[in-house]
C-alpha cells in the first residue's frame, strides 16, 4: 500500500489532535477542585504540593515524631505581648480604673482620637456619640449613649478598658487600634460629651457673641 504525502500529513494532525485530547484529560485530573477521594495527578510541581510540615504533623526527624516543635524555654511573643500595666489595661494594680488620661490634652491628640473614633467607634455609635449609627439601624440591639449620665460618670481608664476588652455586646478593639490611639479616642469621647453637655457659661467670655 503506497501511502501519499496528503495522508501522511493528515496521519500527523491525527496524531497530534489525539494527544492534545489525552493531555487536556491530564491536565483536568490533576485538577484539585473536582470532588474525589483519589489523589490528584502531578503533571508538574505546583504551589500546592510543598515540601514542608503541617501543623500536628508527623515527622520522622524528631525523636518525639512531632512536626510541630514547642517553643524554646523562657521564649516570649514579642508581636502581640503588652505587659499588663495600667497604661495599657486602664487599670490600676489595685484593680481600680486609672483616673486621667495618660495623653497629654492638645489639638493633635484630639485630632487623632477623632480620626479614629470616625473609624472604629462612628458606625456604631455615630459621630456625636449618639448610639445611632449605620449598625444599629440594621440590627435589633442599639450601642450605648455616650452622652447618657452613667457613661459620663465614668472615668477615663474605665472607658479605654471597655474600647480595649469590650463589655456586653461591644467588642474589643485592643488588636485593630494602638494604645495611644484607643487613649486618643478617649480623650476625642469627653470633647464630645463636653460639647453635648456644655452652657453658655463654659464659653469663654469674648467668644460667647460669635456662639450665639
Amino acid at each position: 500500500m503506497r501511502i501519499t504525502r496528503t495522508d501522511s500529513i493528515r496521519f500527523n494532525r491525527r496524531a497530534a489532535l489525539m494527544l492534545a485530547v489525552v493531555a487536556l484529560g491530564l491536565l483536568q485530573s490533576a485538577c484539585s477542585n473536582f470532588t474525589t477521594r483519589q489523589p490528584p495527578v502531578w503533571v508538574w510541581t505546583d504551589m500546592k504540593k510543598q515540601d514542608k510540615y503541617k501543623a500536628q504533623a508527623e515527622s520522622q526527624f524528631f525523636a518525639d515524631a512531632r512536626a510541630s516543635r514547642r517553643p524554646v524555654e523562657g521564649a516570649v511573643a514579642q508581636e502581640l505581648y503588652v505587659a499588663d500595666t495600667p497604661r495599657a489595661t486602664g487599670v490600676e494594680d489595685n484593680g481600680t480604673y486609672v483616673a486621667r488620661n495618660p495623653l497629654p490634652l492638645s489639638k493633635e491628640t484630639l485630632l487623632r482620637g477623632q480620626q479614629r473614633y470616625n473609624i472604629y467607634c462612628a458606625p456604631c455609635h455615630d459621630r456625636t456619640g449618639t448610639g445611632r449609627g449605620v449598625v444599629p439601624s440594621k440590627a435589633v440591639w442599639v450601642p450605648g449613649n455616650l452622652h447618657d449620665p452613667r457613661m459620663v460618670s465614668m472615668v477615663d481608664g474605665e472607658i479605654y478598658h471597655v474600647v480595649s476588652f469590650g463589655r456586653r455586646s461591644m467588642p474589643g478593639y485592643r488588636f485593630q487600634v494602638t494604645e495611644n490611639d484607643r487613649w486618643a479616642i478617649v480623650a476625642y469621647v469627653r470633647a464630645l460629651q463636653r460639647a453635648s453637655l456644655s452652657t453658655m457659661a463654659d464659653v469663654p467670655a469674648d467668644m460667647q457673641e460669635k456662639v450665639k
